[in-house]
């Protein structure tokens, strides 16, 4: 089936994960999307969360490259730069996320590339910003989050603020760095004309917060954390996940005429969520231990409460919606045998995401890209023999 950007080619020179994952969506909409790494592999190879190393490729990379092809190549080197070059003159998207400096050192920065391909859509990002006073600074997830303001809209006042759970503004990035790709395509095919598109993790994570930015910056409300550990700073009590009998509930915002008479908590109905927020978290937390969570599940459901369970990931490849969504993809992999990784977050009834490829060894296509490019054989085997390119065969 044909995907929505088949006939586009992506040249991904980014690492780690936002780069990376932005680049795959566009993989997965059917674009041609070229890994250009070290002759090493690409950092992530060597980085697995968790311990995963796999067969030939860990965990990590292979959730963040598939619908890719490999070209190992070294652009220290003269040669490399040129392939490089030769392929950017092929390409629609280009998408670094180097530090500072490095795309000029190695010729890669939007003069050097749009100069070469006037109609490439340059995507660049970085962790703050391309100048200003924290263009230095490491672009961490961990460190973004805390900047961002973010961890002091959940948890109880005293306790140490909290990361979230996920890599949120690794992946807020890599879809805001999707999207702006998408906007200059569509730019392009309306004008036939290329342009740069810049995305940083500060922006992403505080763009993401819209809400509660503008909370505070319009209705000039501040954070405030209570006594009792609460799920968001903004929301009106009860919302959080709290203990039952068996396990743990999350419960938001209910009204607490209904709350009352659901969890038999007279004393809560003529409170206010937000001035009262301790004095509710403190009330729901001594109830909802004396049942289990599927017992105050369906009493929930009953009086039109939200509440829903508080899964691990067991219970969420298990869970029947998930199952029915489709939410995972499985699928072979030349080195990993079946794999099982997160699928689309989109559906598309015309040019729907897909899984053409799994992640690429290192080189994997470095043959098959200079064939391409019209690099005869005999110079590939060349260039691989002096450590300029590397193969997977």
């Amino acid at each position: 089936m044909m995907g929505a950007l088949d006939g586009y080619r992506v040249i991904d020179l980014s690492i780690a994960m936002a780069g990376p994952l932005a680049a795959m969506r566009l993989g997965d909409l059917g674009a041609d999307v070229v890994k250009v790494e070290p002759v090493t592999g690409e950092w992530q190879r060597h980085a697995p969360a968790g311990g995963a190393t796999g067969h030939q490729v860990n965990a990590s990379f292979l959730s963040l490259n598939r619908n890719k092809r490999s070209l190992a190549v070294d652009l220290k080197s003269a040669e490399g730069r040129e392939i490089v070059h030769r392929l950017a003159a092929t390409g629609d998207v280009f998408l670094q996320n180097y530090r500072p400096g490095v795309a000029e050192r190695l010729g890669m920065d939007y003069d050097t590339i749009s100069a070469l391909n006037p109609r490439i859509v340059y995507v660049s990002m970085s962790g703050y910003g391309e100048s200003g006073p924290y263009v230095s600074r490491p672009g961490q997830d961990l460190l973004l989050q805390a900047m961002s303001g973010a961890m002091f809209s959940t948890g109880r006042e005293g306790d140490p603020p909290a990361p979230a759970g996920t890599y949120t503004i690794d992946a807020v990035t890599a879809y805001s760095a999707f999207e702006g790709a998408l906007a200059a395509l569509l730019h392009r095919e309306r004008t036939g004309e290329g342009q740069r598109v810049s995305v940083n993790m500060l922006d992403a994570a505080i763009a993401v917060q819209m809400q509660e930015l503008s909370v505070f910056t319009v209705g000039k409300v501040p954070q405030r954390r209570g006594r009792e550990p609460h799920g968001h700073t903004y929301i009106r009590a009860p919302y959080g996940v709290f203990a039952t009998k068996d396990g743990y509930l999350a419960l938001g915002m209910p009204r607490l005429d209904v709350l009352a008479v659901a969890l038999d908590l007279p004393e809560v109905a003529g409170m206010d969520g937000h001035a009262d927020r301790d004095e509710i978290t403190t009330a729901v937390a001594s109830r909802l231990p004396g049942r289990t969570t599927a017992e105050w599940l369906e009493i929930c459901a009953r009086h039109d409460l939200w509440a829903g369970p508080v899964y691990d990931y067991a219970d969420l490849v298990a869970d029947p919606q998930v199952k029915h969504n489709g939410s995972f993809v499985t699928y072979e992999h030349r080195t990993e045998g079946t794999v099982t990784t997160p699928g689309f977050p989109y559906r598309m009834s015309a040019g729907p995401p897909s899984v053409r490829r799994g992640a690429p060894l290192v080189g994997e296509h470095t043959r098959e890209l200079l064939d391409e490019l019209g690099y005869p054989s005999e110079r590939t085997t060349e260039l691989v023999a002096r450590g300029v390119l590397a193969c997977a065969d």
